[in-house]
């Protein structure tokens, strides 16, 4: 495995007595609240997700310690600590059951005000608390954008934080499992972000698997999951590998960092609340898994592209409409048939009723944002669905982006970085001619041209292996059967089992749109995948220059 020295970042190493709480009720594991004073922990959350230099930071903190500790760092090429505090008076406050759908209400324990001097980027929150011997250390992240005052970067790297709140596990629940429903192991369509992370988000040790095993399983294996094993083993959060700034937008911020291109940084959040903060920026960037997104979000993304800005997405499985309420503290999403509960249902705003973008009431595929839909794609490497795969096909290699890659017409492009999957978004595709070309039956713009493809698959095939059990059964592709046809039977979930992943170059508009639509681009970025790290830098030279 490739190691990142980086990734450990401030403080002691990780042992058993500094492991945070992890508990199993009904077969779920999530990361909470011990609720026992005699428990040593400490846990914090902020009240907004993004600062500039002047801003005012409000940290909620409970801990089981008298006093606790407090260290801020850039978490860029280097960590670079540059605050810290120590000696703090520690309190603490009780946390609701359904602190994962209602927040936690913790009071404001410490405020610090961001210096003029502090760049754009990731900053990694450290809380430390001591009792005798024992240490607890549990991470936060707030993200900082460039001084008001100075000139916008080219590029502006939009976090996915609605993927990071979906699957925020902490306290119970997120938009996959809990603690919510009559039976007590339920989805919560609401989640408050008034709340910790949940362990792994902010800050991952080396050598923590991703989602995609670095090698493909082998003929008469037992299909593991080798993430979800290190994550049980270690007391983080299964949901690490599927979210958060420690498994993809860090990768994708350092390489930029160290490759030279000036980059400010932002969250799909705050494009909700201030659509036009875009408007300044050349080109925008958004990598890893963004699933979920509000109306007003791709709204925001719509306008900048046909007026003329480029959007560079090295990015999978655009999925879900979500709606922001509550000043932006709480998310709402009823996925699947919960879609039918929306409170917004048959009223005057059922356009904001939540679901899957190519589903109704929505019916907006995504390909008319980014050239590509994600319930024509899914999985990809992840276990065994198309599980020897995990690379593109190239098929147009004369293109501008695979200039200098030496990629030749039916080349394997990303295979040995791992770089295709966990999951992909696709399309309805024709070969003509031995070249893959939109049908447009899924509402494509027949001017976007594939570069590149690779096969998805959306049911683990079942080998026969004795004792194995599969993660993805049949749920997926009996949900995508009714999705895009209204009708789950044996044909249509025999067809929605199959799928697709594409490299999209569209000019849409007066604007320009690049599309990997994958989550597991920044993997070939970090592991030093020399065509991927050719590609990315076609893309963003092409994107980000004066236009």
């Amino acid at each position: 495995m490739t190691v990142d020295p980086a990734a450990e970042g401030p403080g002691p190493a990780i042992t058993p007595r500094t492991r945070a709480r992890a508990r199993h009720i009904l077969d779920h594991y999530f990361i909470g609240p011990a609720r026992d004073e005699r428990v040593l922990e400490i846990w914090g959350y902020s009240d907004r997700m993004t600062y500039a230099p002047g801003d005012t930071v409000a940290l909620h903190v409970s801990t089981t310690a008298e006093t606790w500790e407090l260290e801020i760092g850039r978490d860029g090429l280097t960590y670079e600590p540059l605050y810290r505090a120590g000696g703090l008076a520690g309190r603490h406050h009780p946390t609701p059951a359904d602190c994962s759908v209602t927040g936690c209400g913790w009071p404001v324990e410490h405020r610090l005000t961001i210096p003029a001097d502090w760049r754009p980027g990731g900053y990694l929150v450290t809380f430390r608390a001591r009792r005798g011997d024992d240490l607890v250390e549990e991470h936060h992240l707030i993200l900082v954008h460039r001084a008001p005052g100075l000139p916008a970067a080219p590029y502006l790297l939009v976090c996915a934080t609605g993927t990071w709140v979906a699957y925020n596990c902490w306290g119970g629940s997120n938009a996959y499992e809990g603690i919510a429903g009559p039976e007590g192991n339920e989805f919560s369509p609401v989640l408050s972000l008034d709340r910790p992370w949940t362990r792994g988000f902010c800050k991952l040790p080396a050598g923590a698997p991703r989602a995609l095993p670095e090698q493909p399983p082998r003929p008469g294996e037992m299909v593991r999951y080798p993430y979800m094993e290190w994550a049980y083993a270690y007391g983080y959060s299964k949901k690490y590998a599927s979210a958060g700034w420690a498994s993809y937008e860090r990768h994708f911020a350092r390489w930029a960092e160290a490759a030279g291109y000036e980059v400010d940084v932002a969250t799909l959040h705050d494009l909700h609340r201030d659509p036009g903060l875009i408007d300044r920026h050349r080109c925008l960037i958004f990598v890893g898994h963004d699933e979920y997104w509000s109306a007003e979000m791709r709204d925001a993304v719509d306008r900048y592209t046909e007026a003329g800005g480029t959007v560079a997405r090295f990015a999978g499985n655009f999925l879900w409409q979500v709606r922001i309420e509550d000043g932006g503290r709480r998310q709402v999403c009823y996925k699947y048939t919960a879609t039918d509960r929306d409170p917004l249902m048959g009223t005057a705003e059922a356009q904001r009723v939540t679901g899957a973008w190519e589903a109704a009431p929505l019916n907006r595929p995504g390909c008319l944002t980014f050239g590509a839909n994600a319930l024509r794609g899914i999985y990809a490497g992840l276990g065994t669905c198309a599980g020897q795969g995990a690379g593109y096909t190239v098929y147009r290699p004369d293109h501008w982006a695979f200039a200098g890659t030496h990629l030749g017409y039916g080349d394997t492009l990303g295979r040995a970085a791992r770089v295709f999957g966990y999951e992909v978004d696709g399309l309805d595709l024709a070969f003509r001619d031995g070249l893959p070309c939109p049908t447009g039956a899924d509402g494509t713009d027949p001017g976007i041209v594939v570069l590149a493809a690779g096969l998805a698959a959306n049911i683990e095939p079942d080998h026969g292996v004795w004792g194995e059990t599969r993660y993805i059964g049949g749920e997926d592709a009996a949900f995508r059967a009714l999705a895009l046809t209204g009708a789950d039977t044996a044909e249509t979930r025999a067809s929605a089992a199959r799928g697709n992943g594409v490299m999209i170059h569209w000019q849409r508009g007066n604007g320009e749109v690049f599309n990997a639509a994958t989550c597991e681009w920044v993997a070939g970025l970090s592991r030093g995948d020399p065509q991927i790290d050719r590609i990315t830098r076609n893309v963003l030279d092409r994107f980000g220059a004066n236009r």
